[in-house]
């Protein structure tokens, strides 16, 4: 499982020309499920999404995490993450989770988030979305499960 992260001030998704979820302070999520995740891989992403000391404390250090910030959290599954470029000139996605799976375990990386106190918002799985956000830094991460990096 993959996640790229940002921290924003706010993002919004909208599809079919409208706003179907919004948050303020707090992380941008994009998540890509692989062929061989599974709810253990899930577990590793929510626990990091949650916990991770990225906000600013009163010194301006990254020091505080979600819930210390009262944040929450906007998720929206991406499949390209798992998009392989290293050979020619159209990525290979031989490495990413069919829709069924990989609907399955974003919505339970979703639980998993909410039953740690955070509020998650989410982008449409599978449907074609226009995501905004105003990032605050910017503070990106890639977090993979597989600790690749």
């Amino acid at each position: 499982m993959r996640a790229v992260v940002q921290r924003v001030l706010r993002a919004w998704v909208e599809t079919e020309g409208r706003k179907i979820s919004q948050i303020d302070n707090g992380l941008l999520v994009y998540v890509s499920i692989g062929k061989t995740d599974t709810v253990d891989d899930a577990r590793f992403i929510a626990e990091k999404l949650v916990n991770l000391r990225i906000f600013a404390d009163e010194a301006d250090k990254m020091n505080r995490s979600l819930p210390d910030v009262g944040g929450s959290i906007l998720m929206v599954s991406n499949f390209t993450l798992h998009g392989d470029c290293r050979k020619g000139r159209r990525p290979s996605f031989d490495g990413a989770a069919g829709p069924e799976m990989a609907e399955q375990l974003y919505e339970k990386l979703s639980e998993l988030i909410a039953e740690q106190g955070v509020a998650v918002e989410k982008g449409v799985f599978g449907q074609h979305m226009q995501i905004s956000s105003v990032n605050d830094g910017p503070v990106t991460f890639i977090i993979d499960s597989s600790r690749l990096f």
